[in-house]
């Protein structure tokens, strides 16, 4: 009992290894370690930074090369300079490939949606054509069975009005088509 009020490891026994078998397993440890503690702060890493290289020097002071005259030490800090080079330069032509591929991917999803828009309008002509025949054909019934009927419906009370396209306000979630053609 002593033992433990001074903070020693006798009440939970000897500590066991285990090695996980799969990430399933070693995600499962992770957790469980994690939760002994749940009052413990968890820092989560922030995306690194992409590497960018150092940029050229404005004044190179001792300009050597790799050939007769250099002496054994220049050579190594010639190469060293020599492959910073290299890597800043496929650095930059590896951005500019970036960027033209993020400009082409733009420019298709402009793409995309200019031709959505243009079908989207070419439908809603389409509907406003059919909406506009459809009040039409309602309208010359209408004026048929007035003519056949003369004094019945305007004699009952029962008249119907007839909202012209312009009233009416657009439906979008109207059908497109006219079912049953006579």
């Amino acid at each position: 009992m002593a033992e433990r009020e001074r903070g020693g490891r006798s009440g939970r026994g000897p500590q066991v290894l285990v090695i996980p078998r799969s990430a399933a397993e070693e995600q499962r440890l992770k957790l469980e370690r994690l939760m002994r503690h749940p009052e413990k702060p968890v820092s989560i890493s922030e995306k690194p930074k992409e590497w960018a290289p150092r940029p050229p020097p404005e004044f190179v002071r001792d300009v050597m090369g790799s050939s007769a005259g250099a002496g054994s030490g220049e050579f190594h800090v010639y190469r060293h300079l020599r492959r910073r080079e290299y890597m800043r330069e496929e650095f930059m032509e590896k951005q500019a490939a970036q960027q033209r591929l993020d400009d082409e991917f733009q420019k298709k999803l402009d793409e995309n949606k200019r031709v959505a828009e243009e079908r989207t309008e070419k439908r809603r002509k389409k509907r406003q054509k059919l909406k506009q025949k459809k009040i039409l054909a309602k309208k010359a019934k209408q004026e048929e069975t007035k003519a056949i009927d003369g004094s019945k419906t305007s004699s009952s009370g029962e008249d119907e009005e007839v909202e012209s396209p312009e009233e009416k306000a657009d439906d979008s979630e109207a059908s497109s088509f006219i079912m049953g053609g006579r």
